[in-house]
């Protein structure tokens, strides 16, 4: 009787074969109750690698503290980040993790560094969501000094030491954003932005990367000078408010970052929805009521359990392997909806 290959196993196992590869070489993380059918299936067919299966669901795993710190836990974004994270923290089949999510309700650069070394120091590694300042980036140096790798998320950060980042292409994102103006608009005119900080280099490169498109692809529009809202609804709904007041025939609206839930109850309550063509990011409850009732014409949004497995897979790694090496840059393709695939 020939000996039960791979593709034999996927197939009593009911996964693909790609699935078998990352239970057998621990690539990216698999499903614990995923690894464990694949597991009952080598046995019941005498698969040669059994053992090594075994293996890696046993006592060779590592246990690996890993700790996530994001923004406003109010914000429905980041509840839902922490909530992929830390499932794919306990789908993780190549070690047993420890997971720690922290929220951060004062954003300051002095409180944000703080809060990097207190979880820092707790942690075999850590990611962060948080603004590019001098302050956050010597706080990423001292843990990158103790042996602590840190990865950033959503937002692209830098340090001496160096610093991973699991998020979207930005300035791609922004070029699509353009893209979608230009296609969308019945004619040429002016485009206001909102952003919550430009210290958020993902936002400052939405914007940039949409500047680059109009710039490159459609001149006659006329992209107006960003507001900020400080990631702050109350201001971003006022901001919106006062633009549309002023720019009545406003051609479209970006909001490039912070904002959204304000921003479109602004443009509902103003009567613009359905008439005023909008971008924003990521699809959660008010974003998603909004592409239906016309307030958002269209959100691009981060996939958020495949951005949590990219983290977690990464994370082990760095914090697990011995050798020092650069912390890998994770780009993620970004998911677009509007009202008709919801």
């Amino acid at each position: 009787m020939p000996r039960p290959t791979i593709a034999d196993l996927a197939r009593a196992a009911g996964v693909s074969v790609s699935t078998i590869d990352r239970v057998l070489n621990g690539r990216n993380p698999v499903r614990r109750d995923t690894a464990e059918r694949v597991l009952a299936a080598a046995e019941q067919i005498g698969f040669y690698a059994t053992s090594a299966i075994k293996q890696r669901l046993g006592t060779d795993r590592p246990d690996c503290k890993l700790g996530f710190l994001l923004q406003q836990g109010s914000r429905v974004f980041y509840r839902d980040i922490g909530n992929a994270l830390m499932e794919a923290s306990k789908a993780c089949a190549t070690a047993r993790i420890d997971p720690t999510v922290g929220f951060m309700d004062d954003l300051s650069s002095d409180t944000v560094a703080s809060e990097i070394l207190r979880l820092g120091s707790r942690v075999d590694a850590l990611a962060v969501v948080a603004a590019q300042h001098p302050k956050i980036a010597q706080a990423i140096d001292k843990l990158g000094d103790d042996g602590v790798p840190v990865f950033a998320l959503i937002s692209e950060l830098s340090s001496q030491c160096g610093v991973g980042y699991v998020g979207l292409d930005n300035w791609k994102v922004g070029r699509t954003a353009g893209w979608m103006f230009t296609h969308i608009c019945k004619q040429p005119g002016k485009i206001g932005i909102l952003v919550g900080s430009h210290r958020y280099r993902c936002q400052e490169l939405n914007e940039i990367g949409c500047r680059s498109y109009f710039r490159e692809h459609a001149p006659e529009f006329q992209l107006l000078e960003p507001s900020s809202t400080f990631e702050d609804k109350r201001i971003a709904e006022e901001l919106t408010r006062d633009l549309l007041e002023r720019e009545p025939d406003l051609a479209g609206f970006y909001v490039a970052g912070g904002g959204i839930t304000g921003a479109t109850k602004a443009i509902r309550e103003m009567g613009f929805a359905g008439r005023l063509v909008t971008v924003g990011h990521e699809l959660m409850e008010v974003t998603r009521a909004a592409l239906l009732d016309g307030a958002l014409s269209i959100a691009i949004s981060h996939p958020l359990q495949r951005m949590a497995s990219e983290a977690v897979a990464a994370m082990v790694a760095a914090a697990t392997d011995g050798a020092a090496k650069p912390l890998p840059a994770v780009q993620l393709p970004f998911d677009i909806y509007t009202a008709e695939n919801l």
